[in-house]
């Protein structure tokens, strides 16, 4: 069995402990918790001790390393994963990564790269809000790929960000257009699966993301288009909430350990 561990302790965690709950993940034993907020980290703990994992919350990511864990999940945020990174990949740990904007940083991502090779391990990034990476990825490997990426939100959502215009209260608006690198530094936390699509595809620095805000509009469209000379895919994701984030880890961890891989 799989030792596994978990950075976060919020809503996108909780998810994959419940589907661990559930028996979805019976490879892995959960372990431990390490979160900013402590009384959250011993809760979600609890809650997977009751589920028959020996699990414990950890006051620091390097108590939590010390218990030598095959895999780490980040469910954390794109700062979170800078910090976590190198130390975890080093203890031999990899990781099954959710805040892909981290990578916009092609320095981060070299020692990422390095770090793994030197210590045998990998870090995994799950689709999140969007999907497709297979086919992004050969797109882009027959050559004259061009990609871009479409994300729509509700104005409520953009009422306290630095896009903010008041227009947005009555009718769609274009808020954001730029590349992906620039996606990521507006909005550090809302736009990961467009450096995914990225990473999967052209590139940060080449694929064009483009944010919409649209009235009383609930939950996220991701929308990622690649052409090249043979071949026009369209991945057009529609989510409620951001429960599918979660998911797609759950989904990324059966995938590792599965005799069939997607």
């Amino acid at each position: 069995m799989k030792k596994i561990v978990i950075v976060g302790s919020g809503y996108l965690a909780n998810i994959v402990a419940d589907a661990a709950i559930n028996g979805l993940l019976p490879e892995y034993e959960f372990v431990g918790v390490y979160a900013q907020s402590m009384p959250s980290s011993e809760r979600l703990a609890g809650k997977l001790r009751q589920a028959g994992n020996a699990c414990n919350a950890y006051p620091s990511l390097d108590e939590m390393l010390a218990l030598k864990p095959d895999f780490l999940i980040e469910a954390a945020s794109p700062a979170g994963m800078q910090e976590i990174a190198i130390p975890t990949l080093k203890n031999g740990t990899s990781i099954v990564c959710i805040s892909v904007g981290a990578f916009a940083d092609q320095d981060f991502m070299a020692a990422v790269k390095k770090i793994a090779n030197e210590n045998g391990t990998r870090v995994y990034i799950a689709s999140g809000a969007t999907g497709g990476f297979d086919v992004l990825r050969t797109a882009t490997l027959m050559g004259n790929a061009k990609a871009n990426f479409f994300n729509e939100k509700g104005h409520n959502r953009l009422r306290y960000s630095s896009v903010y215009d008041p227009i947005i209260e009555s009718e769609k608006h274009v808020v954001f257009s730029g590349n992906a690198n620039e996606a990521i530094e507006t909005f550090p936390t809302g736009l990961n699966v467009a450096v995914a699509a990225s990473i999967a595809s052209v590139g940060t620095d080449n694929m064009q993301v483009t944010m919409q805000s649209t009235p009383n509009f609930v939950g996220d469209t991701q929308r990622v288009e690649i052409k090249n000379d043979e071949v026009h895919a369209v991945i057009d994701v529609y989510s409620a909430t951001p429960a599918i984030a979660a998911w797609s880890i759950v989904a990324t961890l059966q995938n590792i350990v599965s005799p069939i891989v997607f």
